[in-house]
């Protein structure tokens, strides 16, 4: 990494969902496993649940790739894009990106908040992914979970009381079930009101976090279909509240986002990277 330096970067966070943001348009990639794993480290390196790279696109904006703290690709992040998004922003009113999921977009909305369309939910076995054919609402797992992809994959279980779950006993074992062959992310839900739902969250490849915005999206699309809530709902994660409204043209995501500060990694810090 030392020919790479200095790397600049901003940390951002979403509802808590936090984030380390690299912007490397005009010149070459600059994240690697092993650097995604050091900048991910909190006591050692920065700390983040997801680390997101702003690269150049030719069919859009800009383009997103993502990493977890585990030096794996995310796929999707649905809270990054959004706190991305808002850099984006300054100076206009929407802007185009592009994820593995392909084209999405993003928005300012009401009360300084940030919307982004992370697209139409995944609901066949094949594109969650699962291991082989199975019925994707009615998952044969104890707990009757479903699974969703929003571009990364979801295991949504509906429990009396998200509050009471144990997530860092329960977490690891449900990412790496073998139904799931690239691992899941894993969400538990309860129903808080009309449209309300309570949601918390062990993610793949960073364990529990504050906030998943795929996740969120995923949850709210599973209760849709369960027939527990409407299309648009309010769902509380640990750090605090989004709105999801699926829609003709994907799942809308709205929340809030802040930038926390701007730094430089340091010369002798990437020479041991």
């Amino acid at each position: 990494m030392a020919s790479m330096h200095p790397i600049t970067f901003i940390k951002m966070h979403g509802l808590g969902n936090d984030f380390v943001v690299l912007d490397s348009r005009g010149g070459p990639a600059i994240t690697t496993p092993a650097l995604a794993r050091a900048l991910g480290d909190r006591n050692r390196g920065v700390g983040f649940d997801q680390l997101a790279e702003i690269r150049d696109s030719d069919s859009a904006d800009y383009a997103l790739e993502f990493w977890n703290t585990d030096g794996s690709r995310a796929g999707a992040c649905g809270n990054a894009s959004r706190c991305v998004a808002s850099l984006m922003l300054e100076g206009r009113d929407a802007v185009r990106f592009t994820t593995e999921r392909g084209l999405l977009h993003a928005k300012r909305a009401e009360g300084g908040m940030i919307a982004v369309n992370m697209g139409h939910p995944q609901l066949d076995w094949a594109e969650v992914p699962l291991a082989g054919p199975t019925d994707t609402a009615h998952l044969p797992i104890e707990g009757d979970p479903a699974a969703v992809g929003m571009g990364n994959p979801h295991c949504i279980f509906f429990v009396p009381d998200a509050e009471a779950v144990d997530l860092a006993a329960l977490g690891p074992g449900l990412e790496h079930h073998p139904l799931f062959p690239a691992r899941t992310n894993v969400e538990f839900a309860s129903l808080a009101g009309p449209d309300h739902l309570r949601m918390r969250v062990w993610e793949r490849g960073a364990g529990v976090t504050l906030a998943c915005g795929s996740g969120t999206c995923a949850t709210a699309v599973a209760a849709h279909l369960r027939g527990l809530t409407g299309r648009r709902v309010t769902v509380d994660v640990d750090g605090g509240r989004l709105t999801i409204d699926w829609r003709e043209d994907g799942v809308w995501m709205t929340g809030p986002v802040a930038r926390v500060f701007d730094a430089t990694l340091s010369p002798d810090w990437l020479e041991a990277v």
